[in-house]
């Protein structure tokens, strides 16, 4: 009988990713940055168009330089695109928007296909924020190199700097190095927000602000940096905050920073869950007599996190200052 020699070969080489559905394929080419994406459409006609329906969009390079014909690049994958398939998050950063008109023209790119889900990380500056036009973000990420070059946002006619309020379905935030022109605090307010991260820049020069925030439904709360004012004007708008994570950079607190720092754990009282940095507790520790200090908060956290920096030292006390109102709680000190 004659063998088949070649039935192992036929299936050895057979392009079965390619027989995949686009519920499958879609989402496994969401993990890729747009280019090598795009360059599928080569491989056969089954993936010529495929790329057109991607519903998460990644615009950038790997690399630390810029990248020539980047505006064209980007600007030609937007209007190839299915504009009726639904986009529904975009991210672009690095050097793929080399100028402030390519930003702008991203943006309302994102504006007119409802994306949800939004993540600006880029090395450009970009002077005004328009949040009125965001009806559709859920998920906003501002990111930024440096100080220097970093998202800046305007006081208004009546002295306020509230860039956030009009996104009414927004649940997440995540700022990353900004700066506030003319004003000493940035108005964080929304009724829906759930989840936000703050990181203010770890340069000297970088100009300080202060934060206000007015997040009833804020339940998560990250912030590393160098806190300067009260968190809010009422200690009501972070009532339902149960988790907190704090980082203060001790190489360029200032003098107040320590009872800024006490201040905030006073507003964050119903918190369930707290995690800081031994830095943290060693600026809190320069509170003058803080040992004797009591304080009616974080009577109903349930564990408390310390993670070591730099090799430091837990200052003394500092642990059981914070369990204070709840000497139950589970404790984990991570070095």
């Amino acid at each position: 009988m004659k063998r088949l020699r070649h039935n192992h070969n036929y299936f050895a080489n057979k392009d079965k990713f390619s027989d995949l559905p686009d519920c499958i394929l879609l989402p496994i080419l969401s993990f890729l940055n747009a280019k090598p994406v795009v360059q599928t459409c080569i491989l056969s006609k089954r993936w010529k168009n495929l790329w057109k329906s991607l519903p998460v969009l990644t615009l950038g390079f790997s690399t630390d330089k810029p990248v020539k014909n980047s505006n064209k690049f980007m600007s030609k994958i937007l209007s190839l695109r299915d504009a009726s398939e639904s986009l529904h998050t975009l991210d672009f950063h690095r050097y793929a928007i080399r100028t402030l008109c390519g930003v702008k023209w991203i943006i309302k790119y994102a504006v007119s296909h409802n994306v949800q889900h939004l993540d600006i990380h880029l090395k450009c500056r970009l002077q005004q924020f328009p949040p009125c036009l965001f009806s559709s973000l859920t998920s906003l990420s501002l990111r930024s190199f440096t100080s220097l070059r970093s998202f800046t946002f305007l006081v208004r006619d009546d002295g306020c700097v509230e860039p956030f309020s009009a996104l009414n379905k927004l649940n997440s935030l995540i700022i990353n190095i900004c700066e506030v022109v003319d004003a000493q605090n940035l108005c964080i307010s929304s009724a829906t927000l759930v989840n936000l991260t703050i990181v203010t820049s770890g340069r000297a020069h970088t100009a300080y602000f202060g934060f206000e925030l007015s997040a009833p439904s804020l339940s998560t709360f990250s912030f590393s940096g160098v806190p300067l004012q009260k968190l809010s004007r009422s200690n009501d708008n972070l009532s339902a905050v149960i988790h907190v994570s704090i980082d203060v950079d001790y190489w360029l607190y200032k003098a107040a920073t320590p009872l800024v720092l006490l201040n905030w754990l006073v507003e964050l009282a119903n918190i369930k869950s707290l995690t800081v940095t031994s830095t943290t507790l060693k600026v809190l520790s320069r509170v003058p007599d803080l040992l004797k200090f009591e304080f009616s908060s974080l009577c109903n956290m349930k564990s408390l996190r310390v993670k070591k920096k730099y090799s430091s030292v837990l200052p003394d006390g500092l642990v059981e200052f914070l369990l204070q109102n709840s000497p139950s709680a589970e404790v984990d000190i991570v070095d």
